[in-house]
């Protein structure tokens, strides 16, 4: 079995929020760039647009707490599916603090916080 990925390493922040020395790496996760940042602004180290939830999902979801359970689970199936780019994630979490950057309004209903909960639970 693959070593625990400690809490503190994923690390979730909006894109609109200054980058900070304990961000680590900085992965966009988002499908679409974020409205009015620019990339030296955004100071990111990648962007994996593939992890994303699919432009029908997101659409479906439209950031509507009603369907937070339901998007959820729709989601960690999408990224189930993706799983060589979880991986890829897990792996760059064990190494040191990765930050999940994405551009959401709503810091609790989004899908980096899914995305968290997937790379923390193994």
């Amino acid at each position: 079995m693959s070593a625990k990925i400690a809490a503190a390493n994923v690390k979730l922040k909006r894109a609109y929020e200054a980058p900070a020395a304990e961000d680590g790496i900085r992965i966009l996760i988002d499908r679409l760039w974020p409205r009015g940042i620019s990339k030296k602004k955004a100071a990111l180290d990648q962007w994996m647009q593939d992890i994303a939830p699919s432009a029908e999902l997101r659409k479906w979801f439209g950031h509507d707490p009603a369907r937070w359970d339901e998007f959820r689970r729709r989601y960690a199936e999408e990224v189930h599916q993706n799983a060589e780019l979880l991986d890829r994630l897990r792996s760059l979490a064990r190494q040191g603090p990765v930050t999940l950057v994405y551009s959401a309004h709503d810091e609790v209903h989004n899908d980096a916080v899914v995305l968290r909960n997937l790379l923390l639970e193994r």
